[in-house]
This record gives structure tokens, sequence and C-alpha cells, in this order.
């Protein structure tokens, strides 16, 4: 038999063996621990800042009884957390941190395989980033969904009804004590978003790749049977090791065309496409920003919000990405999972249980839903809207542009009587992407401007090189690259200069003429950096573009070298 990783660590009968073993032992492990069984890491971004992942250690529990059941040696090691909801500038500044700490660690120690333990919206790709840079076998359990958020005897989502509420108030049609009285209820338990915000799509996309075991997507944080699943983890990732069943194997660019068939059908988050992306990097797969083409006329199925009205609850309760898989399963790809299966598996005797959760493919919530790429002069190398939660008529448009040259100036002007703006206005945002926020912020679904929320205008045009919670709504044009900060055609752009707007045709230009915009790009100079030391420095020197899923250029691409040198 080969010899496992782990037996360069604890299999050696000498000083360096010595020093492995021995101090393990002084946590209570006996010598038939390592005798050469599957030692499997679970890699876990438990942390009580980071909320949505507060119930990782009870489901790392559960993966280690199924590790010691299938005769493997579980060992769980934490790593940086991203709490979504508390960290500024904001949480991506960090997701390429995250991939590091975990390819890092996973490189470091004697492991055989590793159990990702994420949920919150940055966790999940991060460490499927690092991972896949090491590619050891690797299964992923997410921490599951809240329960359903509960305000005056109506389900509220997480996110979408933040932002419907926040506007509620800017329009005086909500009191500022009812908003913080629904703050309680929207937040009823362990878990994610409850909404199909990026927590919940990157879960749902998981599955869909063959990442995770099925039924992960949705089961409610707090349902046994996530606990249950996670059992069944830790013993499917001891065969795993010994089927040397790798994400190499898993994630082909049939895998990551599944994912982006299945991100349309249930709405899921424009994150989802720079997370892709970057994971694809990761693995060497040849993915570029118009392959998510391919889901453009897939319908949306779940009625969801922020696209439809139901929440992560109802969606397991009505069957979950099981049916979804089945519904969509002459699209899909032929594709191999973690189950050493096909994807086919993963949706074998799926039953729905409620067609107004999960509509079937011959009557969806809406057709042709996937996420739009738009390009044109002012977004050469692509930006992204997402029809499904979008105004129709928006999607077809020409206006005159309303310019905010940074997050301060949106804030400081955003809520001006005399703010020059129409509903017929185009809001552009500068300086948000991933070199000039520093880390491409959820801030581009801009707030509706109070002069015009007072009039009942709930939905306009917004551009911008950010991105948008995966929880939020609205005639949103994100991920504009290059960016401005980039010296990007977006920095160009000056208030009452017309933008067209055409999702059919994939368009998006700038209505000024070419030596006008020669004149701006030999005056225009870009920003002094926000941050000039630590990470952040190193992030702003080496981030690579939203179309190419803004990972570090150094860090494309794999390593699985052991690592042979000891440190004694």
């Amino acid at each position: 038999m080969k010899k496992r990783r782990s037996q360069h660590w604890y299999g050696k009968l000498d000083k360096d063996g010595f020093i492995h073993r021995s101090w393990m032992k002084n946590q209570g492990f006996p010598d038939h621990a390592f005798d050469g069984r599957p030692i499997i890491g679970i890699c876990n971004t438990w942390s009580e800042l980071t909320p949505c992942n507060s119930g990782l250690r009870d489901l790392a529990e559960g993966v280690k009884r199924g590790v010691w059941e299938a005769g493997g040696f579980p060992v769980e090691f934490p790593v940086m957390s991203l709490g979504e909801t508390q960290m500024k500038p904001t949480a991506m500044l960090f997701r390429n941190l995250l991939a590091m700490d975990v390819e890092e660690s996973i490189r470091a120690y004697g492991i055989d395989g590793v159990v990702l333990l994420g949920g919150c919206d940055k966790t999940t790709p991060g460490q499927l980033m690092g991972a896949a840079s090491v590619d050891l076998p690797t299964i992923v359990v997410s921490s599951g969904p809240m329960l359903n958020g509960k305000y005056r005897g109506k389900d509220i989502g997480s996110g979408t009804d933040v932002w419907k509420f926040s506007e509620a108030v800017r329009a005086g049609e909500m009191t500022l004590q009812d908003f913080m009285n629904a703050e309680s209820g929207m937040s009823r338990s362990k878990g994610v978003c409850m909404t199909m915000g990026t927590a919940s799509t990157m879960a749902s996309l998981v599955e869909a790749m063959g990442m995770s075991l099925p039924t992960n997507a949705a089961l409610p944080a707090v349902d046994a049977r996530r606990m249950a699943l996670a059992h069944m983890t830790g013993k499917r990732i001891v065969e795993m090791v010994d089927e040397d069943l790798k994400p190499s194997d898993i994630l082909t660019k049939a895998a990551f065309e599944n994912a982006i068939l299945a991100n349309a059908a249930v709405g899921g988050s424009t994150n989802a496409v720079v997370h892709l992306l970057a994971l694809a990097g990761r693995v060497g797969v040849d993915l570029t920003l118009q392959d998510f083409e391919i889901g453009s006329d897939i319908p949306l199925l779940v009625n969801c919000m922020p696209s439809g009205k139901y929440l992560m609850e109802d969606f397991c309760y009505a069957g979950g990405m099981p049916v979804v898989l089945s519904e969509l399963k002459s699209h899909l790809r032929p594709a191999r999972t973690v189950l050493n299966k096909d994807i086919s598996a993963h949706y074998e005797g799926a039953e729905c249980f409620d067609r107004d959760v999960i509509h079937s493919f011959d009557d969806p919530v809406k057709p042709a839903a996937g996420l739009r790429v738009l390009r044109g002069n002012l977004a050469p190398n692509g930006a992204i809207v997402k029809p499904s939660a979008a105004t129709d008529s928006l999607l077809e448009t020409e206006g005159e542009a309303y310019v905010f040259d940074s997050i301060e100036d949106l804030k400081a002007n955003i809520d001006r009587d005399d703010l020059p703006v129409t509903p017929e206005t185009i809001l552009v945002l500068k300086g948000c992407g991933p070199k000039g926020y520093p880390g491409m912020p959820e801030v581009g679904n801009m707030p509706i401007p109070a002069k015009l929320v007072k009039q009942g205008v709930r939905d306009m045009i917004r551009i911008s090189d950010a991105r948008m919670s995966g929880t939020a709504f609205g005639t949103v044009i994100l991920h504009v690259s290059p960016e401005a900060q980039a010296g990007g055609p977006l920095a160009l752009v000056k208030t009452g200069d017309r933008i067209r707007v055409s999702a059919s045709k994939g368009a998006l230009e700038l209505l000024v003429d070419e030596q006008e915009l020669a004149a701006r790009r030999a005056a225009w100079r870009p920003d002094d950096p926000h941050y000039t030391r630590g990470y952040a420095k190193l992030y702003i020197d080496h981030v690579l573009q939203a179309d190419r899923g803004a990972d570090l250029d150094f860090l494309v691409g794999k390593d699985t070298r052991l690592v042979t040198r000891e440190s004694h």
C-alpha cells in the first residue's frame, strides 16, 4: 500500500518521528492513533466574531465521530475567520489571506485529507481556494442557514429586508423604533443569512459542483440532520483518502459550468462570479467571465429572497438543491463528485414538496434569469448584472450619469435635497474596486437618493467597480473592470455624461467621443493608496482585477509538493 502522507510526520522511528508523536500525545492520544490510519484535518472557521459560523464548533464534533467510525484520526485546527457583517473595510479584502492560511496550514501539517467547515460569505471560497492549491482529498460542510426571521407575524429575510426597511425609514414610511424592533427578530438562530445571499449561494454551488454531500446547502444550522450530515462527511473523507479522490478530480470545467447553471436557477449571488473565477485559477481550469453567459437562458427556479419571496428554511423543506439539480438534469454536464460518482447521484430520487418554493423548469419563477455579462467602452473587461433581482424596464435604457468619486462623497451627498438627479439618472460610484477601496466592498447597491425615495422611487440604474451583497436587489451593474483606481474607463466618467445599458445585447457604453476621453485620460491620476503597510499593501500591490477573480497574482495555481525539510 502507498505510504500515507501523514506517515512522513508520524511514521518515522527517529528523533523527528519522536517529536511529532510525543507532543501530540500530550492531548491523550494513544499509540495506535499513529498506526498509519488516515489523519483527517478539520479546518474550522468558527469564531464568535463570525456569527454565521458560530455553530461550527459543534459540527466539528459530528465530523470527528464520523472520522473515528471510519477508522481515521481526526484533528481540528483553526484558520482565520471572516465575519462578513463585522469586518472593516470589507471581508473580501481578507478572502485571499484566509486562502493563504488554509493552504499553508494544510501543507505544513501531517494530514491526509481535510474537511472544510465554513459558511459565512468569504469563508467557503477562501477555504476552497487554499485547499485546492494543495490538492489533498477535501470535502465541505457548511454551517447552514439561520431559521426564518420573524417580525410582526411575518417572515423577514436577513439583508434583503434590512435594505427594504432602511429605505422605508428614509421615506418616512417606517418609524425608527419599528426598524430597531425588527433587529432582534431577523437573526433568531446560529447560521448564515437565510436569504439566497452569498453564503447560501456558495453552499448551493459547492453542492452543485459535487464538493459536499447532497443536502448540504439548505439544511438549517440548528437542524439535527446537519449534525448527521457532518458525521457522514467525516466518514466519507476517510474513504476519499483511501480512493485518493482530490479536488483536481472534481473541480473540472464541467463542474464549474454546473455551478454557473445552478447559480442561475437559484437566483444566486453576483459574488459567485469572483469566487468561481478565483477558484478556477487555483485548479488550472480555463474559466472566463464569458463562460457565465451559459447560465443567461436558465430560468429562475427557486423563489427565495432577494429574487423571490421565500427563505432558505422553506427551500430546505421543499427539497433543496437535489430538486434543483434534478430540474436542471438535461443541462448539467457529467462530472465526478465527492461520492466518486457522477453528479446525477446527488439528485437521484429527489422529490419536490412545494412547487411555489421550487418551480419546475417548464413553469419557472422567471425566464432567462441568469447573470448577464456586459461589455463596452465603459467596461472593456466586463461587468455583470443580475436580471432576476432587477427591474426589467431599466435593463434597456440610456441616461445621464451622476458621479460619486468615492464612498465618502456618496455618503456625504446622497441625502441632499438639492441633489440634481431624477429617476432616469444613472448613479456612478468610483474607487470601490479591488485596489481602490481596497477589497471591492459590497457598496454597489447604492441607496436611492433621499429626494427620490420620498417620491416612491425604489430602483435606479447604479454602476460601480464594487460588489453588492447577495441579499441585495435592484438594477445594479457591478464589477466594472478594469476598476477606476487601475485606470479603467470608469475613472473618466463625469456627471452629465450619457451612458447606454442593454442587458439583452450585453452592452455598457459611455457615450463620450474618444478625443474627449483621451484628454481626460491624459489628465487622470490615481488616488493615493489607503494602506501602505502589512497585508493590505501586499493585497493592493498584487490583487488581480474582478474579471480574474480578484485573487493575488502570485497565488494563482497550486503547489502539491510534499514538504521534506524538518523543523529540528
